[in-house]
């Protein structure tokens, strides 16, 4: 099948099944095959769900010969991180002591998928346990250290490490991961893949591995923000299995500030100091090109609080809770990560009342990002400082990590985001170091995706970034 096709936005491909150019088996066959071929180059997949697949896109074309259309997925290829549980598969959370873990139910948002009549082509590779406990290196996962389309020898980012660097080889046209602390803006901004970090408790978790039970967040990682308000549509929205999804629901085509109504703030000191000196000048255009939309640009700081001190708490605490059983067992033996273990054992000692003094810390933190953006409508830092690690390096341990500037910025975004259960759309912007891509991330208040979608499809209106494709 032609490239061309298999990079096509989930609009775009919809046009195509819908006027019989093609069918969802084709399509589906198209992308196994991909899958297939370039998923152990990048350690991507987990493993195929090939017969799944293809029942689900002969259901989609029998609708399609009725000339029955039940939404914009239908007959559309997706993958899923390996943290969500699919009937009939394994889910290994990414860890060899549970390679053979199988569950007879799908998770929530795999299960929304199949009635949107998506088609699950895949469960895509992940770092171990979503990275709970901390880990040093890239190839801390049962399936091999994610690596770049852009180039092999970087990494993907993690821990949805699989469904970033699908995407981007066009592996399939849209996956889900799931961000605790970066893991979705990570792997969006390494691979340049459009990326949309759910506000917490607008997506379902239920069938979803825990890392921290008040932090964990389900988005769609896909080729445009468009792509990424369609599938929040369908993954969004109540469900009785879940007692923290809020009971509100997305909608793709609901009401929409424009671009010109929006106040956006942005530190300079991101842009000019933190970020890499190679990484700038298409940081800079990405701003010019804000501008262009019309949005008001302002500078604005994050009100200065201990949040990444309170996320490292909130998520040592939950995870170790988590995982306490696996992390007494003998089978924890098999985990061959020593700082991981190490960092999970370490959780089951922080004493309970450092975990409620985070939590009352972290309403503070909430009240006060509450005000500031009331000031803001949505803050924009770049999404990393850097552009993708060597697979050789030390997550977290690179240029920026040393700078000393007095300047914080808004380079707290991440960690204050994820604490105030916060959403993010992380949209290419370039290239940058090693010609690898570069990104921005939109912050906005809870459930406010729909300003970060109308602000990043204006973006998307006037740049490419998000069209450009790696060689492979």
């Amino acid at each position: 099948m032609d490239e061309d096709v298999l990079y096509s936005t989930i609009p775009e491909l919809g046009r195509l099944l819908t006027e019989h150019a093609l069918t969802s088996r084709e399509l589906t066959e198209a992308y196994l095959k991909r899958l297939r071929e370039l998923g152990p180059r990048f350690n991507s997949v987990a493993r195929l769900t090939e017969e799944t697949a293809l029942s689900q896109a002969d259901a989609a074309d029998r609708l399609f010969q009725q000339g029955r259309l039940e939404g914009p997925l239908q007959g559309i290829p997706f993958a899923v991180k390996d943290l969500l549980a699919a009937r009939g598969y394994v889910t290994s959370w990414g860890s060899e002591v549970f390679r053979d873990q199988q569950f007879d139910f799908d998770a929530t948002v795999v299960r929304k998928l199949a009635h949107a009549r998506g088609v699950l082509a895949a469960k895509l590779a992940m770092v171990r346990f979503a990275g709970g406990g901390g880990y040093e290196h890239p190839t801390e996962s049962l399936h091999g250290p994610g690596r770049n389309p852009w180039n092999p020898d970087y990494w993907a980012g993690g821990s949805s490490s699989g469904s970033g660097s699908a995407v981007a080889a066009a592996m399939v046209p849209f996956a889900i991961g799931s961000e605790t602390w970066g893991s979705i803006v990570g792997p969006c901004s390494y691979c340049g893949v459009t990326g949309l970090r759910s506000t917490y408790g607008l997506v379902s978790r239920s069938g979803a591995m825990a890392l921290s039970w008040t932090m964990d967040k389900l988005g769609p990682m896909c080729r445009s923000a468009e792509d990424c308000a369609l599938v929040l549509e369908a993954i969004s929205g109540p469900d009785g299995d879940d007692p923290s999804q809020s009971g509100r629901r997305f909608r793709a085509d609901g009401p929409a500030p424009p671009a010109s109504m929006l106040r956006v703030g942005y530190s300079e000191v991101d842009f000019e100091e933190w970020a890499h000196p190679d990484s700038r000048p298409a940081l800079r255009e990405a701003l010019e090109v804000l501008r262009d939309t019309g949005a008001q640009m302002k500078p604005a700081s994050l009100p200065e609080m201990p949040y990444r001190d309170v996320a490292r708490t909130l998520i040592s605490c939950e995870a170790a809770s988590v995982f306490e059983d696996v992390i007494r067992s003998e089978a924890f033996e098999k985990h061959p990560d020593p700082s991981q273990k190490k960092g999970l054992r370490r959780g089951l000692g922080i004493p309970a009342t450092d975990y409620l003094k985070a939590m009352r810390i972290r309403r503070v933190m909430q009240g006060k990002l509450a005000e500031f953006f009331e000031k803001v409508d949505i803050v924009v830092q770049p999404a990393s400082a850097e552009t993708a690690p060597l697979i050789e390096e030390v997550p977290g341990i690179r240029r920026s990590s040393n700078l000393k500037l007095a300047d914080k910025g808004n380079t707290d975004l991440g960690a204050a985001g994820n604490v105030a259960g916060l959403p993010a759309l992380t949209i290419p912007c370039g290239f940058g170091l090693n010609n690898l891509p570069t990104a921005l991330q939109l912050v906005s208040r809870p459930h406010n995706e729909a300003a970060l979608i109308s602000l990043g499809k204006e973006f998307q209106k006037r740049t490419d970034w998000h069209r450009q494709r790696p060689l492979v």
